[in-house]
Order: structure tokens, then C-alpha cells, then sequence
């Protein structure tokens, strides 16, 4: 007689045999994958970068500095 599985381990189970199975899936999650490491990487560092870094070197001027600026910004 089988065990009976919770409802996370069947569900792991569809999404691995399932993945398992793929072919051009496969190749589609890599693209998926790179694209994610594109936005949230290389984008963060060419279009945001660490503003508060240029205003002191440590955390408590940073903390001042925000607290600052959020005080007397009007």
C-alpha cells in the first residue's frame, strides 16, 4: 500500500517530474532566469546606486542624515 503524501510533498513532486519531463521548457527557464538576473542585478547597480554610502560612512549618519531630511523637508 502507497503512503499518503501531504498536499507540499504532491506538489513538489508534480513540479519536479514535470520539469524533469521538459524539453524546450527547459531552455524558456533559462531565458526567464537570465532576464530576472538582468533586471534585478544589473539594473539595481546601473540605475540605483547607494545613494546614503555618499553621505557618511556609518550607520548612524546615515540614520541622521535620513531623519534630517525627513524633518526639515517641507
Amino acid at each position: 500500500m502507497a503512503e499518503k503524501k501531504g498536499f507540499w510533498a504532491r506538489a513538489v513532486d508534480l513540479y519536479v517530474d514535470g520539469f524533469r519531463s521538459m524539453t524546450v521548457g527547459k531552455t524558456l527557464w533559462l531565458i526567464i532566469a537570465i532576464k530576472l538576473f538582468i533586471f534585478f542585478v544589473v539594473i539595481k547597480i546601473l540605475f540605483f546606486p547607494n545613494f546614503l554610502a555618499s553621505k557618511s560612512d556609518s550607520d548612524d549618519g546615515k540614520a541622521q542624515y535620513v531623519r534630517e531630511q525627513l524633518i526639515d523637508k517641507r
